[in-house]
Formats: C-alpha cells, structure tokens, sequence
C-alpha cells in the first residue's frame, strides 16, 4: 500500500473517531475514546479547527463543507478560559487562517460545489481570536506573557516568565493575519516579540530558553535547540519565506544559525 494511501487512512481514522465520540469537545481521548479538552488550550472544537486544512488538501470537499459550516456555526471564543498564547496561535488561529485561504481560493473546487458559500466567516473568527491574544503582548518588553484569558485578558497574578520558543513562534500566523485583513496591528505585536528575544542574545548570538518578560533578564540563559526554543529558530525562517524581507527575517536566521552552528554543535 502506497505511503500516501496509509496516510489518509490514518488521518480518517482519527478524524471520524474524534467526530463520532468528542465534537464538539477539544479532543478525544485515544484509549477511552473519551472527548477530552486539551489542557494548553481548551477550546471546543480545536481538534476539528485543526484539521480543517488537511481535509482540503486530501480533497475530501464535502467534509471539508460540512466542517466549515460546525465552526462558524458553532465556534466562539468569547469565553471566560485561560489559554496558552502560543498553543492557541498554533492550533486555533494558524488552523482557521489557512482554512480560510483554502476556503477562499478560486482554483479549487469548494467554490463551485453545490450549496457552497463562503464568505470570510473563518477569517472574522481569526481575527477576533487575534484580537483576545493582544493584551498578552503589553509588556515593557512587548514579549507576551504565556497565559490570557479569552475574555479578561492577562489573569491575575500570571507569571512574567516566557518561554523563548513561546513567545518567538507567533510572528508567522499573526503577521499573515495582517496580509489578509490589511491591519498592521498584529504582525508588529509577533514581530516585536521575536526581535524582542533575539536584541537580548548573549555576545556568542545566543538565546537562553526563559526570560522575564518585564525587563528582558534571561532567567534560564542555557542556549540550545530542544524544547522551549526549537520553533523560535524555526519561525525566524518561515517569517523570510511569508515576506520576502531578508532585513531583518533571513539575516538574523542566518546570525542564529551560524551561532548554533559554532557554539552549540557537536560531532556529526
């Protein structure tokens, strides 16, 4: 059987046990088969707004029809929940903004299909998630703490330590946000948050993994490329190839690379 014939039998196995035994719920639970809410981010329906993409692009139209209409239908983030900046980034608004695009393009077939109208709804959804985000990145620093709440904004007593991989992998949703809804707000506040970790790399071009998002101290300054800074070298990348911009997106990948290259690798 051809890779790609087992791929979308795994994807569909998943998709229509989640749809049979936790929609609207965040998530299934694989063994209990259980809905479940994603601790990091829990949202109804993030599963299924995280999927939306793949149902396109394995040509499944139908489904991807139906799946649209359950999260504009059904979907609202007007709720009193604290979230992860970063997860929610990730899932709910990357997921809904290239459903959108999808959704959006001429050259495919959802346009043209029966009963088919699209009208942006997933992109309003998009932008009013964006919108909740925001008060997470008024810091001195203008890097985001971890947690809001969806509603109320940064909660109480919220720690002031970030991530670097938290909050240096939100420039790529939130400033395509702002190529498709012509408002400049959201690209500046990823932007600034990512320039933010990497103004404050040591001498050797390095970032630490923690920082305190109030006056820029690392408070873990162990460098590496596991866990709490992976993507942030990832989206330095992605954030030169969605703009074409080499100053600053493409030098500072390749200042950071060379870096981890010099400093950080060893053997083969």
């Amino acid at each position: 059987e051809p890779l790609s014939l087992q791929v979308r039998r795994m994807f569909v196995h998943a998709y229509d046990g989640y749809m049979a035994y936790a929609f609207p719920s965040g998530e299934i639970r694989p063994l209990s088969c259980e809905p479940g809410s994603f601790g990091l981010a829990s949202l109804d329906m993030l599963t299924l707004v995280d999927a939306l993409d793949t149902l396109a692009i394995m040509g499944n139209v139908t489904e991807f029809q139906n799946a649209v209409r359950l999260v504009t239908q059904g979907l609202s983030f007007d709720v009193d929940q604290n979230v992860s900046v970063f997860e929610t980034c990730i899932r709910a608004l990357g997921g809904l903004l290239s459903a959108h695009v999808l959704a959006s393009d001429a050259r495919l077939s959802f346009g043209s299909a029966p009963g088919w109208q699209y009208r942006g709804e997933l992109l309003a959804l998009a932008e009013d998630l964006a919108r909740r985000l925001l008060p997470a990145f008024d810091t001195p620093t203008r890097i985001p703490y971890g947690t809001v709440n969806l509603r109320h904004g940064v909660p109480a007593g919220e720690t002031v330590i970030a991530s670097t991989a938290g909050a240096g992998t939100l420039s790529l949703e939130l400033a395509y946000l702002s190529v498709l809804t012509q408002n400049g707000t959201y690209a500046k506040a990823g932007d600034a948050a990512a320039l933010g970790l990497w103004n404050r790399r040591s001498k050797l071009d390095l970032v630490g993994k923690h920082i305190n998002t109030q006056n820029g101290q690392w408070t873990e300054p162990v460098a590496g490329m596991g866990s709490n800074a992976d993507s942030f070298y990832e989206y330095l990348a992605k954030r030169y190839l969605l703009s074409g911009l080499e100053d600053p997106w493409l030098d500072v990948f390749r200042e950071a690379e060379e870096a981890v290259e010099r400093s950080l690798r060893v053997g083969d």
